[in-house]
Protein backbone atom coordinates (compact mmCIF):
# COMPACT_ATOMS: atom_id res chain seq x y z
CA UNK A 1 0.00 0.00 0.00
CA UNK A 2 2.88 2.34 0.74
CA UNK A 3 4.35 1.80 -2.72
CA UNK A 4 0.94 2.42 -4.30
CA UNK A 5 0.71 5.80 -2.57
CA UNK A 6 4.27 6.61 -3.64
CA UNK A 7 3.54 5.67 -7.23
CA UNK A 8 0.41 7.80 -7.26
CA UNK A 9 2.36 10.75 -5.83
CA UNK A 10 5.08 10.38 -8.49
CA UNK A 11 2.53 10.20 -11.31
CA UNK A 12 0.58 13.19 -9.99
CA UNK A 13 3.69 15.36 -9.59
CA UNK A 14 5.01 14.32 -13.00
CA UNK A 15 1.67 15.20 -14.61
CA UNK A 16 1.59 18.56 -12.82
CA UNK A 17 5.16 19.25 -13.90
CA UNK A 18 4.44 18.36 -17.52
CA UNK A 19 1.33 20.54 -17.45
CA UNK A 20 3.20 23.47 -15.94
CA UNK A 21 6.03 23.24 -18.49
CA UNK A 22 3.54 23.07 -21.37
CA UNK A 23 2.11 26.41 -20.19
CA UNK A 24 5.52 28.02 -20.76
CA UNK A 25 6.56 26.98 -24.30
CA UNK A 26 9.33 29.57 -24.58
CA UNK A 27 11.08 28.66 -21.33
CA UNK A 28 14.85 28.82 -21.23
CA UNK A 29 16.79 25.60 -20.53
CA UNK A 30 18.06 27.02 -17.23
CA UNK A 31 14.51 27.71 -16.01
CA UNK A 32 13.36 24.23 -17.12
CA UNK A 33 16.29 22.66 -15.23
CA UNK A 34 15.56 24.66 -12.07
CA UNK A 35 11.85 23.86 -12.27
CA UNK A 36 12.64 20.14 -12.70
CA UNK A 37 15.00 20.21 -9.73
CA UNK A 38 12.35 21.83 -7.51
CA UNK A 39 9.66 19.35 -8.63
CA UNK A 40 12.06 16.45 -8.02
CA UNK A 41 12.85 17.79 -4.56
CA UNK A 42 9.16 18.01 -3.68
CA UNK A 43 8.64 14.49 -5.04
CA UNK A 44 11.43 13.07 -2.90
CA UNK A 45 10.18 14.89 0.20
CA UNK A 46 6.62 13.69 -0.41
CA UNK A 47 7.70 10.08 -0.87
CA UNK A 48 9.98 10.14 2.18
CA UNK A 49 7.29 11.64 4.41
CA UNK A 50 4.56 9.18 3.41
CA UNK A 51 6.34 5.96 4.54
CA UNK A 52 7.67 7.64 7.70
CA UNK A 53 4.16 8.59 8.75
CA UNK A 54 2.75 5.15 8.01
CA UNK A 55 5.69 3.45 9.77
CA UNK A 56 5.05 5.41 12.94
CA UNK A 57 1.40 4.41 12.81
CA UNK A 58 2.27 0.78 12.11
CA UNK A 59 4.72 0.59 14.99
CA UNK A 60 2.11 1.97 17.37
CA UNK A 61 -0.37 -0.68 16.22
CA UNK A 62 2.13 -3.55 16.36
CA UNK A 63 4.11 -2.64 19.45
CA UNK A 64 5.28 -5.90 21.00
CA UNK A 65 3.30 -7.03 24.00
CA UNK A 66 3.70 -10.07 26.21
CA UNK A 67 1.84 -12.23 23.68
CA UNK A 68 4.32 -11.37 20.93
CA UNK A 69 7.51 -11.60 22.99
CA UNK A 70 9.71 -14.57 22.20
CA UNK A 71 11.96 -16.91 24.14
CA UNK A 72 14.72 -19.07 22.68
CA UNK A 73 14.80 -22.66 23.88
CA UNK A 74 17.75 -25.04 23.69
CA UNK A 75 16.80 -28.51 22.44
CA UNK A 76 19.31 -31.28 23.01
CA UNK A 77 19.53 -34.98 22.15
CA UNK A 78 17.60 -34.53 18.91
CA UNK A 79 17.58 -37.43 16.45
CA UNK A 80 20.21 -36.79 13.77
CA UNK A 81 17.67 -37.36 11.00
CA UNK A 82 15.19 -34.80 12.40
CA UNK A 83 14.86 -31.67 10.28
CA UNK A 84 13.55 -28.17 11.01
CA UNK A 85 10.00 -28.94 9.90
CA UNK A 86 9.84 -32.06 12.12
CA UNK A 87 10.97 -30.09 15.16
CA UNK A 88 8.66 -27.17 14.36
CA UNK A 89 5.70 -29.54 14.01
CA UNK A 90 6.51 -31.16 17.37
CA UNK A 91 6.89 -27.85 19.23
CA UNK A 92 3.83 -26.30 17.56
CA UNK A 93 1.63 -28.80 19.43
CA UNK A 94 2.42 -26.92 22.64
CA UNK A 95 2.71 -23.28 21.55
CA UNK A 96 3.51 -20.71 18.87
CA UNK A 97 6.81 -21.43 17.11
CA UNK A 98 8.57 -18.55 15.38
CA UNK A 99 11.82 -20.20 14.24
CA UNK A 100 13.81 -23.43 14.39
CA UNK A 101 17.57 -23.66 13.91
CA UNK A 102 19.33 -27.02 14.04
CA UNK A 103 23.11 -27.00 14.37
CA UNK A 104 25.28 -28.71 11.77
CA UNK A 105 28.95 -29.65 11.68
CA UNK A 106 30.81 -27.07 9.58
CA UNK A 107 33.02 -29.63 7.85
CA UNK A 108 30.59 -32.47 7.18
CA UNK A 109 27.27 -30.62 7.09
CA UNK A 110 25.68 -33.33 9.27
CA UNK A 111 23.33 -32.37 12.08
CA UNK A 112 24.87 -32.33 15.55
CA UNK A 113 21.78 -33.41 17.49
CA UNK A 114 20.86 -30.10 19.07
CA UNK A 115 19.33 -26.80 18.10
CA UNK A 116 17.32 -23.78 19.13
CA UNK A 117 13.61 -23.09 18.87
CA UNK A 118 12.12 -19.61 19.23
CA UNK A 119 8.67 -19.76 20.81
CA UNK A 120 6.20 -17.25 22.21
CA UNK A 121 7.23 -16.34 25.76
CA UNK A 122 3.74 -17.14 27.01
CA UNK A 123 4.15 -20.72 25.70
CA UNK A 124 7.76 -21.38 26.76
CA UNK A 125 6.96 -22.98 30.13
CA UNK A 126 4.28 -25.18 28.58
CA UNK A 127 6.67 -26.35 25.84
CA UNK A 128 9.42 -27.15 28.36
CA UNK A 129 7.00 -28.97 30.67
CA UNK A 130 5.60 -31.11 27.86
CA UNK A 131 8.76 -31.87 25.88
CA UNK A 132 11.67 -31.97 28.35
CA UNK A 133 12.67 -35.59 29.11
CA UNK A 134 10.06 -36.90 26.67
CA UNK A 135 10.83 -39.20 23.76
CA UNK A 136 10.95 -38.03 20.17
CA UNK A 137 11.91 -40.57 17.53
CA UNK A 138 13.45 -42.89 20.16
CA UNK A 139 15.54 -40.09 21.74
CA UNK A 140 14.90 -38.41 25.10
CA UNK A 141 14.77 -34.67 24.45
CA UNK A 142 16.39 -32.10 26.71
CA UNK A 143 14.52 -28.79 26.48
CA UNK A 144 15.37 -25.69 28.51
CA UNK A 145 15.64 -21.94 28.13
CA UNK A 146 18.78 -21.18 26.12
CA UNK A 147 21.71 -19.37 27.69
CA UNK A 148 22.24 -15.81 26.53
CA UNK A 149 25.04 -16.10 23.94
CA UNK A 150 26.57 -12.82 25.14
CA UNK A 151 27.14 -14.08 28.68
CA UNK A 152 27.63 -17.83 28.19
CA UNK A 153 31.19 -17.43 26.88
CA UNK A 154 32.25 -14.85 29.47
CA UNK A 155 34.79 -16.34 31.92
CA UNK A 156 33.90 -13.67 34.49
CA UNK A 157 30.35 -14.94 34.94
CA UNK A 158 29.76 -17.38 37.74
CA UNK A 159 27.86 -20.57 36.96
CA UNK A 160 26.51 -23.01 39.55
Amino acid sequence: MKSTNSNIAIIAIAALGAGAISLFPTVSPAFAFAFGAVITGFTVLTINKAPAQSNSNDSADTAPNSDQASTTLYVGNLPYRANESDVKELFAEFGDVFAVRLMKDKRTGKRRGFGFVVVATKDADNVIENLNNNEFDQRTLKVRIANDPKTSGNPNTEEN
